[in-house]
């Protein structure tokens, strides 16, 4: 017995010398095998409203966006934090507003200083890679910067793949364009639509072995309008198929361009779906979709001149609302986030999925706790500050009752901001989603009005400027 003894109490010690051994490794940080980080593919259609998806729209063909959504997280409340190319897209790279990252209205670069989703992805370890529009460099040739090749440190830390231009709309046409490479060098494209170029392009690269977890930002220009033919333009022949498809109800009360334009919008956003389907596609057959976040996403809505004088640059649905589906690793299983977010929200989300840390000066907060946890949901602050430049100087307040704007009113859109804004329009999204009805001004209304007023003000000076007057509307339009 006691031979016995010994002979499990050596055992028993000798486990707990194995097990002793195994925690110290751990805490010396020799243990478990890391985590592999997943791919980020960023996939980007320009100026797709948020409700032209199959699962909203019958007339939308999108069934590979509508898989998409069926099997991973579809953000239904998702809005832009300045309804315009360059500023969207420098909140979306930087997660900070569109007057901090320098770029307030378009044409102006980026703030060199600041960190951006593809430079903090590249110190963890990715490459940074971009395929089509960047729009984030300087556009004025005069200033040293152009509509198409970018400079190295023009790029914000898309620093391994580049096949893009600054500005896409100004160096290509649907049929025929040129984007460059890192060094600067043409790749043109003639006789084939720009959506199937730029995903032969994006197919290319993912077909190549990668030796590091890879960032990709496939930034499409489709559906947005080509700017010199003052319209969407759909591959040739399909916006015959659209003729009399579904006009959204915030358009049709209104005049504008849709009644001339809707086919060949239909058309864009089906030739931008079949090319999700080619990239999802690629990721199964070379064995990369179990290990990849895709995320589709636009950088603002259109809403067809009625609402100004051109697409967006408003604070209706029309131009705010986007898209934003995301599947993958930490994204898996059908689910539909009804909590508001913005753009300034993606990048941290996507830092959080990928294990990186978030940088302390960015503003926007990851989603991901919307996706598991209820108190997370119960405390989310529902509540999204928006900036308008170029068409007026605008601040505005969203949550998921109310729109509330100010305007500066003397006209001046040369400036960032205003010392002074008066009430401009509100909307009551519940009673009116489709924003045809502005209570500015209207006195069962004014309480409301003035917690909203105070709210913004608050957003405004968060966003890092000062703390403008607001002057109430006296008049009910």
């Amino acid at each position: 017995m006691n031979r016995r003894k010994f002979i499990f109490g050596s055992a028993a010690a000798s486990a707990a010398a194995v097990a002793h051994a195994a925690v110290a490794t751990s805490a010396m940080g020799e243990a478990p095998a890391k985590k592999k980080q997943p791919n980020i593919i960023l996939y980007l259609a320009d100026q797709w409203r948020w409700d032209f998806l199959g699962t909203g729209n019958a007339s939308v063909h999108t069934p590979n966006l509508d898989a998409l959504a069926k099997r991973g997280k579809n953000f239904t409340q998702t809005v832009c934090n300045q309804p315009v190319c360059g500023p969207s897209r420098s909140v979306l790279m930087t997660s900070r507003y569109a007057t901090e990252t320098g770029v307030w209205h378009n044409g102006v670069g980026l703030n060199k200083s600041l960190p951006t989703l593809a430079g903090e992805l590249r110190k963890a370890g990715y490459t940074s890679n971009l395929i089509g529009k960047w729009h984030l460099a300087i556009e004025a040739e005069k200033d040293g910067g152009g509509p198409g090749f970018v400079k190295l440190e023009d790029r914000g830390g898309f620093d391994d793949l580049w096949e893009g231009a600054n500005a896409l709309e100004h160096t290509s046409h649907p049929y025929e364009g040129t984007i460059w490479d890192r060094d600067g060098k043409e790749i043109t494209y003639k006789d084939q639509y720009r959506v199937d170029f730029l995903t032969d392009r994006a197919e290319r690269f993912l077909r190549q072995k990668q030796e590091k977890p890879f960032f990709l930002f496939i930034s499409q220009l489709e559906p947005h309008q080509q700017n010199d033919m003052g319209s969407p333009i759909a591959p040739k022949g399909a916006a015959a198929r659209f003729l009399n498809a579904k006009v959204p109800d915030d358009l049709k009360a209104l005049p504008g361009t849709w009644q001339a334009q809707l086919p060949d919008y239909y058309g864009c956003i089906e030739a931008i779906d079949q090319s999700v389907g080619r990239v999802l596609k690629v990721l199964e057959e070379e064995k990369l979709a179990e290990d990849t976040i895709f995320v589709f996403l636009s950088d603002h809505g259109c809403h067809f001149m009625t609402r100004n004088k051109e697409y967006k640059r408003s604070t209706h649905n029309s131009s705010i609302r986007v898209p934003l589906i995301v599947d993958g690793p930490g994204f898996r299983g059908t689910q539909q986030v009804p909590e508001l977010m913005g753009l300034i929200d993606v990048a941290p989300t996507l830092l959080e999925a990928a294990g990186v840390p978030v940088p302390t000066s960015w503003k926007g907060h990851s989603v991901m706790p919307l996706l598991n946890d209820a108190k997370a949901r119960e405390s989310w602050p529902n509540v999204q500050f928006i900036q308008i430049s170029e068409s007026m100087t605008g601040r505005a307040i969203r949550t998921p009752e109310w729109t509330y704007c100010v305007v500066d009113n003397t006209g001046n859109t040369k400036e960032a901001a205003a010392a002074v804004y008066h009430e401009y329009q509100m909307y009551d999204q519940r009673a009116d989603p489709n924003e045809l009805v502005n209570l500015a001004g209207r006195e069962e209304y004014r309480a409301k009005a003035r917690e909203l007023r105070e709210q913004l003000k608050k957003m405004i000076v968060a966003a890092g400027e000062p703390e403008p007057e607001i002057v109430e509307a006296k008049l009910y339009p």
